[in-house]
């Protein structure tokens, strides 16, 4: 499915880093920074206008300053969509936003799934570490 352009933001900005009214149907927004409740990289009219999905709803209300600045309204969790539970983007108009604070688990698995792959392909290198 087609959509429109793609931003994806890692700061530690106090402040938005553009106005969500200039966005245009169909662009997804990533954030990756603002890991503080402090900090703010994405505006109110973006969370507005946009389904907001998000890696964990609780960590991300305990210390995501995008969602709690803006008091967000989370449709969803990552892994819901992941696993089906959720949709995706319903359609090619339609402004999304992921916020990530980070999680162990996920990143566990994205590796686990990494080592896999290269295992199959015969990619990389054993190191062994004493």
């Amino acid at each position: 499915m087609s959509s429109g352009p793609e931003f994806l933001t890692a700061t530690t900005s106090k402040t938005p880093l553009f106005d969500g009214n200039d966005l245009q149907p169909g662009t997804h927004v990533t954030g990756v920074g603002a890991f503080t409740p402090e900090m703010q990289e994405i505006d109110v009219n973006t969370i507005k206008r946009a389904r907001v999905i998000v890696d964990s709803r609780e960590a991300c209300m305990a210390e995501a300053g995008d969602i709690i600045k803006t008091n967000a309204h989370i449709e969803a969790e990552l892994g819901d969509i992941v696993n089906g539970k959720y949709p995706g983007r319903n359609n090619n108009e339609e402004i999304t936003f992921f916020k990530s604070v980070g999680l162990a688990a996920q990143d566990a698995a994205a590796a686990a799934a990494v080592l896999a792959r290269a295992e199959v392909q015969r990619l990389g290198t054993m190191v062994e570490m004493d």
